[in-house]
């Protein structure tokens, strides 16, 4: 493959996911050769790392707003206990 590692980590959330989603297709498709695949697959579980890490920082971000009954945006939320009743 052309690009590199280290390119990811300046790709979007967006790019890295439609990247990955293509290298699943290509490696699904059975088509590709074994080093190909390899190339792939290695560039694929770097994007899916991306990935996970900036859902992870989003989560968080979100996690530490909290809008009250008035509208107004607030602190962190308490945890809820489930029900199971």
């Amino acid at each position: 493959m052309a690009k590199k590692p280290d390119d990811i980590a300046t790709l979007s959330f967006e790019k890295a996911l439609s990247e990955l989603e293509e290298i699943v297709s290509k490696l699904e498709s059975g088509q590709a050769a074994l080093e190909d695949s390899i190339a792939l697959y290695e560039r694929g579980a770097a994007l899916k790392a991306h990935c996970e890490k900036t859902l992870k920082s989003a989560q968080e971000k979100i996690e530490k707003i909290v809008v009250s009954p008035n509208g107004a945006a607030g602190g962190k939320p308490k945890a809820e206990k489930a029900s199971f009743e």
